[in-house]
């Protein structure tokens, strides 16, 4: 009897401090049920008004086949001791000029000037029904550039943004300092990895996009998962309950085209300014085969392979992407 009374007594003690201990346990550490939207997440404005940027947004205004059209960018100056030089920030296919935030402190803090465009298409650019190609969009960032009188600069390319910075360092090389290719898409030719599907494919698989499609999607970019990084979930899902929604699921599905039809793999050996690859290591099959093989085709080029990193390094380990990058601009 005295022994049984003894186990319930211990029993008893040993959950009370378990729900002492759950009750005092940080939040990031009990499980989400990520299965379904929070309740509270509502549509988002396909050009992101209602997304805060880390800095002013001014625009620059011409007209693509007789459409205008604005290109939003950020412009922002040295708060370190000025070096006279400017990098371009150029983002990838399912982001925006806004998650280069840090990038943009770190580089301003070491003197440069950082200009940071949302491509037309993109965060808070225009979105017209247009043709959309990587040469078009190096010819804006070009005449962007020139526009607030920037006549060289460190181009820097993310994902897709990466094959853009290929082209503009390729059709722009006196205009090019460095170049900087971070977790690049379109290291190989897609013709040749997959079969073609046409844009009204690519449109319907726009518009039948789930919110579990979009998670995984966002949560395959990383090794290392992020509470900050349900933001960019929140805001894909959050475009899908716009009204807007279908103008901006065929302007994503023209530039997926592009990214398939539009191959600048051929442009590697014909770089003529010295290039880093800064990467993930850990971003889909052969990732660090293929940025090698990259990396040996364009002749002025260094490999960096962060261990155990994903397809976002400036977001997942931002001091060893950062520390990386500084060290190449400063060469």
């Amino acid at each position: 009897m005295i022994q049984s009374l003894n186990y319930w007594y211990k029993f008893t003690v040993g959950l009370t401090l378990l729900a002492v201990f759950i009750f005092f346990l940080p939040e990031k550490h009990f499980a989400q049920d990520t299965s379904s939207p929070p309740d509270e997440w509502g549509p988002v404005s396909i050009s992101l008004e209602d997304i805060p940027y880390p800095h002013p947004v001014e625009y620059f205004e011409f007209s693509i086949l007789g459409e205008d059209v604005r290109m939003a960018y950020m412009d922002v100056a040295p708060t370190g001791e000025e070096n006279g030089r400017t990098v371009v920030l150029l983002h990838g296919l399912n982001f925006f000029g806004e998650y280069w935030d840090e990038t943009i402190a770190v580089l301003s803090d070491a003197g440069f000037r950082v200009v940071v465009p949302d491509q037309i298409g993109f965060g808070r650019s225009s979105k017209p029904i247009i043709p959309y190609s990587f040469q078009k969009k190096a010819a804006n960032t070009y005449t962007l550039l020139n526009e607030i009188g920037v006549d060289h600069a460190v181009i820097i390319g993310h994902s897709m943004g990466g094959m853009l910075a290929t082209r503009f360092a390729f059709s722009y090389p006196n205009f090019t300092e460095q170049l900087v290719l971070v977790n690049m898409i379109g290291k190989q030719d897609f013709r040749k990895l997959r079969e073609w599907e046409s844009t009204e494919e690519l449109y319907r698989g726009e518009m039948n996009r789930t919110y579990e499609d979009i998670r995984q999607q966002q949560e395959n970019y990383y090794v290392n998962w992020d509470q900050e990084y349900e933001k960019y979930i929140r805001i894909h899902y959050g475009w899908q309950l716009s009204p807007e929604w279908p103008r901006l699921a065929k302007v994503r599905a023209i530039n997926r085209q592009m990214v398939y039809s539009q191959p600048v793999v051929y442009e590697f050996p014909h770089i003529e300014v010295p290039a880093l690859i800064l990467s993930g290591e850990k971003d889909g099959t052969d990732f660090p085969e293929h940025a090698q093989t990259t990396c040996n085709a364009i002749p002025d080029c260094r490999l960096r392979l962060l261990e155990n990193i994903g397809h976002n390094p400036h977001l997942e380990a931002p001091e060893e992407f950062h520390s990386e990058l500084l060290k190449f601009l400063n060469e």
